[in-house]
């Protein structure tokens, strides 16, 4: 289990690299302080790869023989997507989670930093700057935001699910259809806004389903287990357990209890 020293030492870490790379340039990013990777919606940021290069530094130092996959790393060598296979304690790392928000000077972006061993997350942390949230899950000991206990809980009966989805625009034909099988009666689906903050909303019961049509682990490790320790459920398409490596049967979802988890499942599996 990760030690308490740690888990601090890594929260400031996070809070560090937010305060000198990403709230600095929060609504007041120039032109060419932003760039387009794949796709007119796939931005970054000097942000983004600052936050990144400050974070490899500093969390890789914590934990001697440790290695980092992050976005920002990986984009730039695909391969490093392969440390999350290897035996050695992996920190996989978003510097800017809802960059599209940031770019725009929402308030709806965060920071998320997963330890995973062995394809095991150990612990998470996720730091809503502009929020002040700053959310912390250890396994097998629960999860905590601003120091308090965090309960999913079950979704109020006789109330629409809240379920938020992968845009269709970051999605394959077979998985746009799999998507339509939220529109059922008794489930309110919408767009997602950033992966890590609707995960937290899970946490707290705010939200009361996922359904993501990708699994980059950068995206998922921190909330998946930010949701498991706060008492909700994951489940693929074909019901087995995500696999944070990848190969996973896609939509799969994330939710505030298991019965919920498996009606989402069920729902897009159906269509």
């Amino acid at each position: 289990m990760i030690e308490e020293q740690l888990a601090r030492q890594v929260e400031e870490a996070v809070r560090s690299a937010a305060a000198a790379e990403i709230m600095p340039r929060w609504r007041k990013l120039a032109e060419h302080e932003v760039t387009v990777k794949a796709g007119p919606h796939d931005l970054v940021t000097d942000a983004d790869r600052n936050a990144e290069r400050m974070l490899a530094a500093e969390l890789c130092a914590l934990l001697p023989g440790s290695v980092l996959v992050g976005e920002e790393s990986v984009h730039a060598d695909p391969a490093g997507y392969a440390l999350l296979s290897g035996d050695a304690p992996v920190w996989v790392v978003d510097p800017v989670d809802g960059t599209r928000q940031f770019v725009r000077g929402e308030t709806g972006f965060c920071t998320l930093v997963a330890l995973a061993h062995r394809g095991e997350v150990l612990a998470s942390w996720t730091f809503a700057p502009a929020l002040d949230l700053l959310a912390f899950a250890r396994r097998g000991a629960g999860a905590w935001l601003n120091g308090r206990r965090l309960a999913a809980g079950s979704p109020e009966p006789g109330r629409p699910l809240d379920v938020a989805h992968s845009h269709p625009d970051y999605t394959s034909a077979r998985q746009k259809r799999s998507l339509t099988g939220l529109r059922a009666p008794g489930v309110a689906p919408r767009p997602c806004g950033a992966a890590g903050l609707e995960y937290l909303g899970i946490a707290c019961g705010d939200v009361d389903a996922l359904a993501f049509t990708w699994e980059l682990a950068w995206d998922h490790a921190a909330g998946m287990l930010l949701v498991a320790e706060a008492g909700g459920a994951v489940a693929t398409l074909t019901g087995e357990p995500f696999r944070l490596v990848g190969g996973n049967a896609l939509p799969f979802t994330a939710a505030r209890d298991a019965a919920t988890a498996e009606r989402v499942r069920a729902l897009l599996a159906s269509a």
